[in-house]
């Protein structure tokens, strides 16, 4: 528990009080009803997509009906190749985002609990920030090239970058009476980054973090798209683009989406849980 948690614990006592003596008298906690808006622009996206296909508004050749998109899942998936492609491609993906997460953090980390280290290394990390991602495509093709080593230093390149900066912010903004108050305790370094500042930066430890997610998988595209076709949905987006295929770019198109959807919506949730729990 941090600092910040033992501080705050006091004058939350009532408010816990009065919350379990409401839970006592009978009354309900609130529910929340889902909220179907977002079903209900999905359905309408559906349906104007629909319309558009069925009257004619766009050639067949440039736009396929969702049954056509359905369909050729149906058979990609029986043939077992898109699910091979898809494993190669969340293979790099959390590979790439592991090492550059791991790597950010303990770089961030040292940035922000040494400002001797932040003034002299900090500057270049911030020359790196502003670095276009794509810009390091071709140096580390040369360097690792165009296989799956290169594209997993890539997509690392990508994630190490937001949470770098977000780790370092976090914990050089410590308010400085908790310093202060980890010098009197006589903390050690290591305890002072475990016990007060991690747990005082994690909502910008969980932004940098947040940002790693989808740098990393826009990396993860874009490897597969600009270096050597290798199994991988960016790959099969080459093969559509290639053969004309237009119900295959639609198809690896609406899984990157979805797929993207599902980490953002993970980690909103898993940065929710962690804070609520920092907090008690």
């Amino acid at each position: 528990m941090s600092i910040e948690a033992v501080a705050d614990a006091a004058p939350a006592l009532p408010v816990q009080g009065r919350a379990g003596r409401g839970r006592r008298s009978g009354t309900s906690p609130v529910t929340r009803r889902p909220d179907w808006r977002p079903w209900a622009a999905f359905a309408a996206l559906l349906a104007v997509w629909f319309a558009t296909r069925h009257l004619g508004w766009v050639p067949a050749k440039y736009l396929p009906s969702p049954l056509a998109v359905v369909q050729r899942l149906a058979r990609e998936v029986t043939t077992g190749t898109l699910l091979h492609d898809l494993h190669e491609t969340l293979r790099r993906n959390l590979s790439g985002l592991v090492i550059g997460v791991a790597a950010g953090l303990a770089l961030g980390a040292v940035l922000g609990a040494s400002s001797l280290v932040g003034r002299i290394v900090g500057p270049t990390v911030l020359a790196q920030r502003q670095t276009a991602l794509f810009a390091w495509v071709p140096l580390l093709a040369m360097w690792f090239g165009g296989g799956d080593t290169g594209k997993i230093i890539f997509i690392a390149v990508a994630a190490f970058q937001p949470v770098v900066i977000g780790t370092w912010r976090g914990i050089s903004l410590v308010p400085a009476t908790y310093r202060e108050l980890s010098e009197v305790l006589l903390l050690s370094r290591w305890n002072y980054i475990r016990l007060v500042a991690v747990p005082n930066a994690l909502p910008m430890i969980f932004t940098g973090l947040h940002g790693a997610l989808i740098y990393a998988w826009l990396a993860t595209v874009g490897s597969e798209l600009f270096l050597n076709i290798s199994p991988g949905l960016g790959g099969r987006l080459n093969e559509g683009s290639q053969l004309f295929e237009i119900d295959l770019l639609f198809l690896v198109i609406l899984l990157f989406g979805l797929i993207g959807l599902g980490f953002n919506t993970l980690a909103e949730r898993a940065e929710a849980l962690l804070i609520r729990w920092n907090t008690r």
